[in-house]
Parts: C-alpha cells; structure tokens; sequence
C-alpha cells in the first residue's frame, strides 16, 4: 500500500518515496547510485578533515610515547595501550565508564545536530567518498560515463578499466585490513609476521584475507547500503531526532512552489528553480526537498549544490542549509531546548568521572590481605605474627624492585617467604607470601587496623589498609 500525500511547506509532495529506500527502484531492485563529484566550501572542508584523517588512522600505529605504541588494543592478550598508558582487564571499569560515556555522546550530538557524524567522520563515509570514490572517478571517470560504461556489453576497454579499478579497490583494502591488524597486535609485531613465510601464519594470514574480501565487498558492492540499512545508528537517530534537531534540511518556505527559472518570470515561485542538483551530488540518491529521511547522511553535499545554484541565478545561499524544523516552519532561532541541557549535564559529569578515573589509576595495583583461616603465631616472648598474601599487577613494561613496609598504627617488621623474589615482572601479576610481625604489647584488640606501604624502586606507590588478627583481650 502506497503511503498517503504529504504537505511539506506550501506544496504538497508525494509520500510514496518512504515505501522503500532510496537505493532500491519500484520493483525492488537495486538502484545504483552514480553521485556527482560535490564542490563548494563545505566539502573542501570534508576533504581537509578526510585528509587529516586519514593521514591520523594510517600513521597513528608507528607513533610511539614513552617507548609504547600511542595505540593498542591488544584483545588476544587483554591489553590495551591508549596514549602510552597500560591498561589491563582489572581497569574495565574505566572502559565501561567510556562506554557509556560515548553513548551519551551520540545521544546528545543527533540531538542537537543530527547525523552529521555519519557525513564528516564516519570511517564508512570517509573511506567511500575520499578513498575508494576517488579511484572509481580517477579509472571509469564521472557518474555518467561510469553510468555508460556498465550499460554497455562487455568489451576489452570495460573489462581493462573494471579489472584496474577492482585490484586498485582490493589492494587498498588489504592495506586497511594491515593497519587494523596494526592497532591490535602493534606495527612491529606486524611487520615481523610479513617477513615470515606464510606457512607460519595460516590462521593470521586468512583473517587478513577475510577482512580484506570483507573491506573489498563493502567498498566495492555494499556502498551506500550501510549507510541506509546496515548500520543501527541511522535507525538510532529516527527515535533521538525532535523539531528541534540541526539537521541538513530544505527552506520550503523560501523555496515552494518550485519552478523552472525561465517560469519566475511569469510567475509567483519560489527560489528553488527544480534543477535537481542536490539529488544528483547525494550519495544515498535522496531528494532532501521531501523532508527529513532516514537515508540523509548529513554530509552536507546538497548545500554546496544548492549554494552554488543560487549564487548562479543571484538569489541568497542557504535554501539548503543546516537547521531545525522549528527554524524553518517557524522562523525562530535555534534554541537549546530542555533536553538537550540534560544530556549536555549528563555529558559533564561522565567526563568529570572518567578524567578522575584515568588520573587517579595507578601504574602499580596492590591488593594485600591476611590470608583466610590462619591465625596468629608467637614469635618469641614479644612478638606475634600473620601470614599474608599480596596479589601485584605491575601495569608498566619495566621490571622494578618491591618492598614492602609496615607504617602504623604499631611499628612492626614484613618478612617476606622467598625474599630471593622482590622484583615485580613487567606487565604482569604477581603473588607474595608474607608475615608482618607486631609487638604484642602493641596489640590491643582481636582485630587491629594495619597500614602497609608499597614501594617500587624505593618510591612510595600505594598505603594498602588490612587487618591484623591477635588473642582475645
């Protein structure tokens, strides 16, 4: 069943567009996309930020701080490495923190402006339209002569321009799927395992080729599909956007009734002249004069089209442009409404709670208790002592020396089970068995509050709290 007419401004456009998606025709096949190169202010923008990037993506893995990769995120080995700093399976809270941190993120950035993540930063968006669009118009040339080239019957020049245009699109796909690898394993780690025969490496060597035909499928074959099927956020934002959501939209107002130009002069229309420019520069191939589509990208394309048009024919820019439904329909500013101050006070403290929790970790993490079962035992006339156990994480890729002091309340002595091991292994855990032994005129009741310094290297690291077990008083 067809959807019902819709008013959208002045006009009164059909509905029936909402029946399927953009890239797919009445009788549910595919419909290509052969998007336009854009050109205008905003998409130099794009290509800068795209540039950057990429340039960040590709180049981040040989970056090094404090002699550790400035990213890693090593799952087979529960290791991650963010801006030289290590973390460790014991640190998930500050990952769960992050989690949700981000999702409060997305949450309040649709709110507030949409889905112009998806148009600018994407990886999906910024590898198609920068990288893999790039070599499709560079080998088989613009939209239309591409567009002739697949209707034509198979011929050495197609099959020559498809073959270069398909190796190109693979090989930069096996690039990408290395440098994923990079981040996961670290640059060096991978550039050993390319120097190996690849007998060594079968099962790596065919996750590569995996992710690679993975890449090269998506690139090559899935393209904007991702964008308007696959991907749960575009279905995510539907539920965030309100009235109030900046958002690539079309000035019905300004713009309805649309009509050739030679007709403005004979008659009352609007600025938009129907040259359908911003359809042909979309790259999920949508009209944005119907109205709010979940298929919109935000990639601002259609504004470049559109400003151009209008500098051309000497009529203001911006009948496409970034705003509100309330700013079109009722010609008001942008206001930051009740919602979007929630989500932006959420925000603050989420980043205030994850600043303390990067800050306040700790490179060494010690936990020391009195180990379960045992009691005291009398050292001498004057002394009574407790078996305890201390599990170490040293989170740093230096060994470093250990020590263990007791600090207070009553002075007393660590003596260590096997002193031969005081020296904590980079990046790993360690268990110690000890006694703390006490004065018994020191002890007052069943159960007494000791404090235990942790030095590494003869630096005070931790002061770990536990308990002290002596007789009934």
């Amino acid at each position: 069943m067809k959807a019902e007419d819709e008013a959208v401004g002045p006009q009164k456009v059909s509905n029936s567009f909402r029946d399927r998606h953009s890239n797919v025709n009445d009788k549910g096949k595919r419909n290509w996309i052969y998007a336009l190169r854009p050109k205008g202010k905003l998409y130099r923008y794009r290509q800068w930020l795209s540039a950057a990037y990429l340039l960040l993506f590709f180049a981040l893995p040989f970056i090094k701080i404090n002699g550790m990769p400035a990213v890693e995120l090593n799952f087979p080995e529960a290791r991650f490495i963010l801006f030289g700093n290590i973390f460790w399976p014991d640190d998930f809270f500050i990952f769960a923190v992050a989690m949700v941190l981000a999702i409060v993120f997305v949450a309040l950035f649709t709110v507030i402006y949409g889905r112009v993540f998806c148009g600018w930063v994407c990886p999906q968006t910024v590898f198609m339209e920068f990288v893999f669009r790039k070599i499709e118009w560079w080998i088989e040339g613009t939209p239309s002569q591409q567009k002739k080239l697949n209707a034509t019957p198979m011929s050495v020049q197609k099959f020559t321009k498809k073959a270069i245009k398909h190796l190109a699109f693979f090989m930069v796909s096996f690039l990408i799927a290395h440098t994923f690898l990079s981040y996961i394993l670290g640059v060096n780690e991978v550039m050993a395992l390319m120097r190996r025969p690849v007998s060594e490496n079968m099962g790596l060597f065919a996750g590569l080729l995996f992710f690679t035909a993975l890449f090269y499928f998506v690139f090559a074959f899935v393209r904007d599909i991702v964008c308007t099927t696959v991907c749960p956020y575009g279905r995510l934002q539907g539920v965030l956007f309100d009235k109030d959501t900046m958002q690539v939209s079309y000035d019905y107002n300004r713009g309805e009734p649309r009509g050739k130009l030679a007709k403005k002069e004979q008659q009352a229309l609007g600025d938009c002249i129907d040259c359908k420019l911003c359809v042909h520069v979309c790259p999920t191939g949508i009209d944005i004069r119907n109205g709010v589509q979940m298929e919109c990208v935000g990639c601002t394309a259609c504004i470049d089209a559109c400003n151009e048009v209008m500098f051309r024919v000497g009529r203001p820019e911006g009948l496409i442009r970034m705003a509100s439904e309330n700013q079109i329909s009722k010609k008001r500013p942008f206001q930051f409404n009740g919602r979007m101050k929630f989500y932006s006070v959420i925000l603050i403290v989420l980043v205030t709670l994850m600043s303390f929790l990067v800050l306040s970790r700790k490179s060494i993490d010690t936990t020391i208790s009195r180990v379960k079962g045992q009691l005291y035992q009398e050292v001498g006339k004057d002394s009574l002592s407790n078996l305890f156990q201390a599990k170490i994480i040293n989170k740093t890729r230096e060994d470093v020396r250990l020590e263990l002091r007791v600090e207070g309340p009553v002075p007393g002595q660590v003596r260590m089970i096997d002193s031969t091991h005081n020296v904590l292994k980079k990046e790993s855990l360690s268990n110690r068995t000890f006694f703390i032994v006490l004065p018994s005129a020191g002890i007052r009741a069943r159960s007494t509050d000791i404090l235990i310094g942790v030095y590494t290297d003869g630096k005070k690291t931790a002061t770990v709290k536990s308990k002290f077990l002596g007789p009934f008083i």
